[in-house]
């Protein structure tokens, strides 16, 4: 791509769970094509770990997106110390709790909602106050689950339904904000958190294969390729996107 222009020149985006996998690898992404990014992540030692990786284009905040008076702070200090606002990345999330709905706990769907479904909303409150009439752009990491069911999952395919109702109701007010909205939907991409305890988990062991042959690329995906489509999404060659869904699941959703 030798003289193309970066997809995100100059634009101040902020993501959230930048510390590994998918957030990690989109924050390399934004800063390769342009931007400079705001790391937010509520583990200071990996956020600080990604900040080192993409070096001067990037600053790093100690953020949990579950808590209104966090996110608000950090949003705050990011206007502060880059002057704007352009575009996000809501990514931070947990993986599920592995119980059937009857075995659930109040605590650890109240725990999954929190992070993964209000910290959604926490952050797209304050990071669309700031990018108020600017034109700004906002994407939701949903998921492939956020579209269809999925056994010993129920607390993480409600919050991630719910991050595309939340997506879909946010883009029907761009014309009062200014700010597009779209979500990205993963299949199982191979992070950290997945290989060590999903992958790593004896209780998903059977599953691993039929999972692989659901995807019908014929592998996982890797967390670069969420945040290639995650920059296009927030750039101006999508200027005319809102409200989208845009699936990145090697075709796992298509069946």
């Amino acid at each position: 791509m030798s003289g193309a222009k970066p997809m995100l020149g100059d634009k101040v985006v902020i993501v959230t769970g930048a510390g590994s996998g998918i957030g990690r690898a989109a924050a390399q992404v934004f800063a390769e094509e342009g931007a400079r990014v705001a790391l937010f992540d509520r583990d200071a030692e990996s956020n600080e770990e990604t900040r080192e990786l993409i070096g001067d284009s990037a600053r790093a905040w100690t953020c949990d997106v579950s808590d209104e008076a966090s996110v608000a702070a950090a949003v705050a200090d990011v206007i502060d110390a880059f002057g704007r606002l352009d575009g996000a990345f809501n990514n931070a999330g947990i993986e599920m709790a592995n119980k059937l709905v009857a075995d659930l706990d109040a605590a650890d769907w109240s725990r999954m909602m929190g992070i993964n479904l209000t910290g959604v909303f926490l952050c797209m409150k304050y990071q669309t106050r700031a990018m108020q009439g600017t034109g700004g752009a906002i994407v939701n990491n949903s998921s492939g689950d956020g579209i269809i069911g999925a056994p010993y999952a129920s607390d993480y395919v409600a919050a991630k339904h719910g991050v595309i109702g939340l997506t879909r109701a946010a883009a029907c007010e761009a014309r009062y904000t200014g700010v597009r909205v779209n979500a990205v939907l993963p299949g199982l991409i191979l992070t950290p958190m997945v290989e060590e305890r999903l992958l790593g988990n004896p209780a998903f062991e059977a599953q691993v294969a039929p999972m692989v042959e659901r995807h019908s690329i014929g592998r996982f995906g890797q967390p670069e390729e969420v945040g290639q489509a995650a920059c296009w999404l927030l750039s101006d060659r999508a200027s005319f996107v809102n409200g989208a869904l845009l699936t990145v699941d090697g075709g796992y959703t298509a069946r």
